[in-house]
């Protein structure tokens, strides 16, 4: 049933007459409570407080504000500027962070969310997540040994899934528009042209100024860029023209001199153009459309073409990360914004794994590309079963039911890794990163780790892992070919 408001009463309420329900008190299962308990804010305080050498000036934020705040970001898949706002408004957000008492004002300005990332080294990452991982892990081995004299519980429930490691690599999409040499050809030229504006200003302006011809040079990119149908032949007249004006700013920039007006920025911009143009110059020469650390983007020149080979997505633009998962819990092991082959690194992994559970994996389930001579030779030396079929001419007999249900089976439980980038790429930011430097894509990419291990602790502590492992069993269980014979 629908109530209508009385005439006489208003349908603005007054801010005086709002209600808050908690009455000063916040809910002590609110997921920001659970995951302010589950980090180590205090151990690496510390080494964040080192950071800071100069004993003057304002005193800087926490480190768990600042920690807090690039995981809220994260977990909520916000810009900086709402990021802020969202601790502005809500009190559990503030309670995460470590304030008292709420505050009415912002704690602090979005631009500090840039800060943040460049501040907390890659080295506290590594270990915040690992510790995330550890505690968790020291928690469920005292739940499990207060339950083992329960003489009720099922047996299944002790089986250790931690023996098994899955791993897997994928690209991380920066935020860049597709590439070509024509759109970055006419993005360096524009920023030389506003560099050739700021240098003649600084001059004594007794000459002509030098002409950059930038309408014609703007006409003949926008003939090419909307052709429907741009030829080869007219492609690289077009990229002629534009090397012929980059060419002559660079030339110009340098006759003015007074390179020193430019700012730091603007300096790193120019020389990051200079490079391109050579390398634009010499494809163009070549007539080839590759060299080594190519620039296909002025602002991020740090990114570096991705082959992938995977249909819609021939070629990525990003960091390339190795990632492996043990029990649901994602640890990212390499980031390289150059292309690589992610079958070298299945030792490091390895070790990783050492560190972090005390012990070397009994299997690693991997796709084809880790399945080489070489990591199988060491897979054996270290004890370790390595997923996939041998290596050489299948039998005259053919393999066995059992060698190929084996196989579907760790198809099957490699399987979570896939889901894991899902996760990580639509639930979160990993689709398309927007931080602008190699520093700060690293914190992103490390935070996001962070994150989604939290989101996995909280989902346990809601289903139980009890119940966790019981349906894994069961899972296990329906997919073995001992359970059908059973059946039949």
């Amino acid at each position: 049933m629908y109530k209508k408001t009385s005439s006489n009463e208003s349908n603005q309420v007054r801010i005086e007459e709002f209600f808050l329900p908690f009455a000063g008190k916040l809910k002590k299962d609110n997921p920001w409570i659970v995951k302010a308990s589950l980090i180590p804010w205090e151990e690496f305080e510390t080494d964040y407080e080192k950071l800071f050498s100069s004993k003057t000036g304002a005193p800087a934020l926490s480190f768990r504000i600042a920690l807090g705040s690039l995981i809220i970001k994260e977990t909520l898949n916000l810009t900086d500027r709402t990021t802020v706002q969202q601790i502005e408004e809500n009190p559990y957000l503030q309670c995460f962070l470590g304030f008292t008492i709420f505050q009415f004002d912002a704690p602090f300005d979005h631009s500090m969310m840039s800060r943040f990332r460049k501040r907390i080294p890659e080295s506290t990452l590594i270990e915040i997540n690992a510790r995330i991982i550890q505690t968790h892990l020291e928690q469920s081995k005292s739940r499990n040994g207060n339950d083992s004299n329960d003489d009720s519980s099922p047996p299944h429930i002790k089986v250790n899934q931690s023996d098994t490691m899955v791993i897997d690599a994928t690209c991380t999409p920066a935020d860049i528009s597709f590439p070509t040499d024509l759109n970055t050809l006419n993005a360096g030229r524009e920023k030389l042209e506003e560099m050739i504006d700021i240098l003649w200003s600084f001059s004594t302006q007794d000459e002509e100024k030098p002409r950059t011809h930038r309408n014609k040079a703007r006409k003949f990119y926008l003939n090419a860029a909307r052709a429907k149908r741009l030829t080869r032949s007219k492609r690289r007249k077009a990229i002629r023209k534009q090397l012929g004006f980059v060419k002559r700013d660079l030339k110009t920039i340098k006759k003015l001199g007074m390179i020193e007006k430019l700012s730091s920025k603007q300096y790193h911009l120019l020389l990051v153009i200079s490079e391109m143009y050579r390398q634009q110059q010499e494809m163009y020469d070549q007539k080839k459309h590759t060299v080594k650390d190519r620039i296909v983007n002025i602002f991020q020149p740090h990114i570096r073409p991705i082959v992938r080979g995977k249909a819609g997505k021939q070629t990525e633009f990003g960091a390339k990360i190795s990632a492996s998962i043990v029990d649901g819990f994602a640890t990212l092991d390499r980031i390289s914004f150059d292309s690589y082959n992610e079958s070298e690194d299945i030792e490091s992994q390895v070790e990783v794994y050492k560190k972090l559970y005390g012990k070397y994996p009994k299997r690693v389930l991997a796709d084809q590309i880790y399945q080489t001579r070489k990591n199988r030779v060491y897979c054996k030396e270290m004890g370790i079963k390595l997923s996939g079929k041998p290596l050489g001419r299948p039998p005259k007999a053919g393999f066995t039911a059992e060698q190929k249900e084996s196989w579907r089976l760790d198809e099957c439980e490699r399987v979570p890794i896939e889901g894991k980038f899902g996760q990580l790429k639509r639930r979160f930011s990993l689709d398309r990163i927007m931080a602008k430097l190699a520093i700060t894509t690293n914190a992103v990419l490390r935070i996001a780790f962070i994150v989604v291990n939290l989101e996995r602790i909280l989902y346990l502590q809601k289903i139980g892992s009890t119940h966790y492992y019981f349906f894994f069993n069961i899972y296990k269980m329906m997919n073995s070919k001992k359970l059908s014979r059973t059946l039949n």
